[in-house]
């Protein structure tokens, strides 16, 4: 869809250089950096399988979304292909879930960006005051063009890798020295001496899908960039295609060095494991370059997160499922409007850093946005099922069809049912689980009382373009 940079429409200012890093950036969270530590503390060594498992189910949903996505270039995200092929209620329920999964999402990484202000702030009132200080600063640079929204994901995921594979590179050099801390050596025989592979038994396995799941939400970002990709036909396809290759280098490896330094029962659970290393070495320049990692990460999520919340709100608005005020772009081609919403609503999760520790609200907001997450992905799924009934000569001329596409969209809807009955085994997250159809309650009201005003976008149609502000 050609964009023209008068017609108040989103404009294709995402390279292919931006699109490949806005997709590592969604691959690699702040679950992997904060969450990581609680993860090998429930499930062991076995959380490396985990990862691959998960990793593994969630390329087939980035298969069908991509597949969906190039089927027709009008979609701009999978909010646009929920309402044509379910309908514009599947429209609005994917628009406003996403929405809030991410608003959420925030939250999650505002807290943890508190915790590692910590590390050198002994103030939890200064740590706070400088990670909204951050949210500001990302909503500023968000204010400006879509070209620096890519720009920040470009450099904060070249930070993220960087470090990574510093990590890998330091585990391999203390292995192969024989680094020795409180009588133990690195080794990677620490992934099966300490009770082996599967020591925390079954139900620290099924406790670790519980976890892992969040570290892997914003995966599908790359799903709502379509329409500020400037050639998603070549950038989508080389975006998904590595996924694999990145849960296995990013997760899979870095856990593992993680583990031989430091045997998976002495991982400590309520700070980030990354840091944690070089703290344990000495090298305490080292952890605080890492810590500046972690915080950079957070920030990269929260930047994703605003940027999508806003995408999102600004389609929803556009077919009258949102205030029509919301609808409106800035002269730089941004919705300005819904980026000040949403940045207002996460910097209000620092109420919950007031009232508990840091990981008691990382917790509580992480297991919300997992299981709205859950629900996203299981209609982009449900849109491929009924797109391949509909349309199979479409799947059979795709440019990108999905591998496996008669069996592997309910083998992963099968998991995701796992995943369910696994957040039913844990108070905190049953809890979280619990509440949760709440939300659905108020977008079943909300939707009987838009559904009908809602109007499909028509590019073609000059009157349903949001006019530049």
């Amino acid at each position: 869809m050609a964009q023209k940079e008068e017609d108040g429409k989103l404009r294709r200012s995402l390279s292919n250089r931006h699109i490949q890093l806005i997709a590592i950036g969604g691959a690699i969270g702040t679950g992997l950096f904060m969450g990581s530590g609680r993860s090998i503390h429930v499930a062991g060594p076995s959380i490396m399988i985990v990862y691959a498992v998960v990793g593994f189910m969630l390329f087939f949903v980035m298969r069908a979304m991509g597949e969906l996505l190039l089927h027709n270039l009008e979609y701009k995200s999978f909010q646009d292909f929920a309402a044509d092929i379910l309908g514009p209620w599947a429209g609005f329920v994917v628009g406003w879930t996403y929405w809030l999964c991410w608003v959420v999402l925030g939250m999650a990484d505002l807290i943890a960006i508190v915790d590692y202000w910590n590390f050198w702030v002994d103030n939890k009132n200064v740590a706070m005051a400088l990670a909204v200080g951050v949210m500001l600063a990302l909503l500023l640079m968000n204010l400006l063009t879509v070209r620096l929204f890519g720009e920040l994901e470009f450099w904060f995921a070249l930070i993220k890798l960087v470090a990574i594979g510093a990590l890998v590179v330091v585990a391999l050099f203390l292995i192969f020295t024989g680094f020795q801390h409180d009588g133990t050596y690195a080794s990677v025989s620490h992934l099966w001496n300490h009770g082996g592979l599967f020591p925390t038994g079954f139900t620290g396995f099924v406790g670790g899908f519980q976890l892992a799941i969040f570290a892997f939400v914003g995966i599908e970002l790359v799903g709502t960039t379509a329409a500020e990709t400037k050639d998603p036909k070549v950038t989508l396809p080389r975006a998904i295609n590595s996924i694999p290759v990145r849960v296995l280098l990013f997760y899979v490896v870095a856990l593992a060095a993680i583990m031989s330094i430091t045997p998976w029962d002495q991982v400590d659970p309520e700070h980030s494991p990354f840091v944690g290393v070089f703290n344990l070495i000495g090298l305490v320049a080292a952890a605080a370059v890492m810590n500046f990692v972690v915080l950079t990460s957070a920030s990269s999520s929260a930047n994703s997160g605003i940027y999508s919340t806003s995408r999102m709100m600004y389609g929803l608005a556009r077919k009258n499922m949102a205030p029509s005020v919301f609808a409106g772009i800035s002269r730089h081609g941004v919705p300005w409007r819904a980026l000040v919403l949403t940045v207002g609503l996460i910097i209000c999760s620092l109420v919950l850093t007031a009232s508990a520790s840091v990981m008691q609200a990382f917790t509580i907001i992480t297991t919300v946005s997992s299981v709205l997450f859950l629900v996203v992905w299981t209609l982009i799924l449900a849109c491929y099922i009924v797109y391949l009934h509909r349309y199979p000569e479409a799947h059979a001329a795709s440019v990108y069809p999905m591998p496996g596409a008669r069996v592997m969209p309910w083998v992963v809807l099968a998991f995701f049912a796992f995943i369910i009955v696994a957040l039913t085994q844990d108070p905190d997250t049953a809890v979280a689980l619990a509440v949760t159809p709440i939300w659905f309650v108020i977008l079943f009201f909300q939707w009987r009382r838009v559904r009908g005003k809602v109007v499909l976008e028509n590019d073609d149609d000059e009157l349903s373009a949001p006019q530049p502000l």
